[in-house]
Formats: structure tokens, C-alpha cells, sequence
């Protein structure tokens, strides 16, 4: 897309080819990657069937990347309303997002009961080493359909050797009838958990390439320190070394979605979308304004559909 084009232009040039690719997608009631939501690609993670474009939900409670902007997670929380979350939530499920990755459950409680909504919740959870099991509850009795071990609680736990407690963790999501994931921005994470043979449904897994202007310097980049609130956190890189994530990946049987894939809004959602599934993503979680979803939409089925030729290695895992 040109770099010139705005995303209202954008979207009215885009329209009518989304519109004739979801119609043959519903007709059809599948597409090459398998069944779609409304047009939109899906894959199955466990018995769970879940869009290709997954909305997160940071954007909700304020949490941003804001690198040195002070003011935008101020800014993020003043324009979240209830209603402005209700209506990006229903225009998601209307553009065929049928799930949403967030520790937050209260405006989803909401939506669900005053709105009619369907959207699946799947939750991130924190498990403490001395706690692993209370924020899970939580997201089981307030009606996840799935729950994983947010990255920076893996890449914690593996960092300080403590893979048995990401098995237990997933034990329990499991033993609860969710299906259950393991999140990091280090690859060390997915590397120790197929070591130890966790069963996990998922994995959740950063992926974004580093040519961008404010990137971290490669010579630079500390293994666990993306997102550790340390001191050399610059909040401004969540993958430092994208192409042993790769490589790794290529080879995980599990079902892979991977986050910050436009590096907090660094990269273009036509770049970071193509990037993510070319190089072996199963599914992509994005966080999104009510105002970025059709496009994200857009983008997302034009990729998956072969508009914008990828070239895979990695088979589809979902």
C-alpha cells in the first residue's frame, strides 16, 4: 500500500474485493486455509474454532506501548468507553473476529449479556510462583473458552529455571476444559517448554522483523529484558531475534498466534500481517480501535486468501 494513502482511502478501495472474497468464502462455508468466520479464515485450537485475526485487548485498559510518550496510556483510557468498547467489539464480530486475547473480563461480561455478543474470550493469565492458580480460576468461573501464561510471567519462569510451574499451569487450565497456551517474547520460552514436552494447545509468541526507525540496535538487544520493566527496557522492541524464532517455529507441531506483530504500531498492519503468516504464524492477535478493524479485516483475508502471494514454509499448525 502506498505510503500515501490514507486508511479511509484505503478502506473504499479495499471494500469491494473483501466483499466478493468473503461472499465466496460464505458460500462455500470454508477456504484453502480450512473454515472461515464471515469470510474470515479460522483455525481450530483444540476443539476451539478461532478467526486468523484475533483483537487484543490492551488498548481497553490503557496498557500501551507509548515508548516516550507519556500521555497515551491516559489517552488509550479516555477514548476506551464502555460504549466505544461495546461497539468495537460488535464491529469485530461483524468483520468475522471471533475472539479476543485480555486479562480483562468485565466489559466482556457486559457485552455478552447486554449486547448479544458471541465473541470468545481467550484469557491472559498471571500465575505467581507461589500462587499459580487463583488468576486461572478467575478466568474459568467468569467464562473463558481459553487461557495462557502472559509472556512476561514465561519468560520469567524460564528464565529463573522454572519450567515445571508452566507445566502445572497448563495442567490446570487443561483439567478445567480450557485450552491452554504459553506466552513469551523470548524464544527460550517455546525452546525449554518442547524440552520439558508441556502439552500445551498454543503457544503465543512475539514476531515482528526489527527495520524500523526506533528499534533497538541488534548489537544491543538482551535476551529477557523485552517488556521486563528493567532499567534497559526501552519499551520499544518485543522481538530481538526474529529469525531464530523462526527457525525454531518451523519445526512446532502446536498451534502458534503471534503478538506484536506491528512492533506496537511501528509496522503497518500490510507489512507485519504478511511477515507474520509468511514466516510460519498460525494466527495473528492485534490490538485494535474501533476505527482499524475493517481494514485490519481487509488486509488480513487479502493475505490469507493469495491476493498477496506469501510464501510459507511452516505448515499450517490450526
Amino acid at each position: 500500500m502506498s505510503k500515501d494513502m490514507n486508511r479511509r482511502q484505503f478502506v473504499g478501495r479495499s471494500l469491494i474485493g473483501s466483499a466478493v472474497i468473503a461472499a465466496a468464502a460464505e458460500s462455500t462455508g470454508a477456504s484453502a486455509l480450512g473454515s472461515s468466520v464471515k469470510g474470515l479464515p479460522a483455525g481450530k485450537i483444540g476443539g476451539v474454532e478461532v478467526s486468523r485475526l484475533i483483537i487484543g485487548g490492551n488498548q481497553f485498559s490503557g496498557w500501551s506501548h507509548s515508548r516516550d510518550l507519556a500521555y497515551l496510556r491516559d489517552l488509550f483510557k479516555a477514548y476506551s468507553s464502555q460504549e466505544k468498547i461495546m461497539e468495537t467489539l460488535e464491529i469485530c464480530e461483524e468483520n468475522g473476529v471471533n475472539a479476543i486475547i485480555t486479562s480483562s473480563s468485565g466489559y466482556l461480561a457486559k457485552y455478552w449479556k447486554e449486547r448479544g455478543g458471541k465473541i470468545q474470550w481467550i484469557a491472559q493469565v498471571h500465575p505467581q510462583s507461589d500462587d499459580l492458580t487463583s488468576d486461572i480460576k478467575r478466568a474459568i468461573d467468569e467464562g473463558a473458552v481459553g487461557a495462557y501464561v502472559q509472556g512476561g510471567v514465561g519468560d520469567s519462569f524460564v528464565k529463573n529455571g522454572r519450567v515445571d510451574l508452566l507445566a502445572k499451569a497448563v495442567d490446570f487450565i487443561k483439567q478445567n476444559g480450557l485450552i491452554a497456551g504459553i506466552g513469551g517474547h523470548s524464544v527460550e520460552v517455546p525452546i525449554a517448554v518442547e524440552k520439558a514436552k508441556i502439552d500445551v494447545d498454543f503457544y503465543m509468541k512475539t514476531l515482528h522483523h526489527g527495520n524500523y526507525w526506533s528499534a533497538t540496535a541488534k548489537e544491543k538487544r538482551v535476551e529477557f529484558n523485552v517488556d521486563s520493566g528493567s532499567p534497559y527496557d526501552h519499551d520499544n522492541i518485543w522481538e530481538i531475534a526474529p529469525e531464530k524464532t523462526i527457525e525454531f517455529m518451523k519445526n512446532v507441531e502446536k498451534p502458534w498466534i503471534a503478538f506484536k506483530v506491528l512492533a506496537a504500531g511501528a509496522i503497518h498492519p500490510s507489512e507485519g500481517f504478511k511477515y507474520a503468516f509468511e514466516n510460519g504464524a498460525d494466527f495473528v492477535c492485534v490490538g485494535m480501535f474501533d476505527f482499524q478493524v475493517r481494514e485490519n479485516v481487509i488486509i488480513a483475508r487479502d493475505i490469507l486468501s493469495g491476493e498477496l502471494s506469501i510464501k510459507r514454509q511452516r505448515p499450517w499448525r490450526a
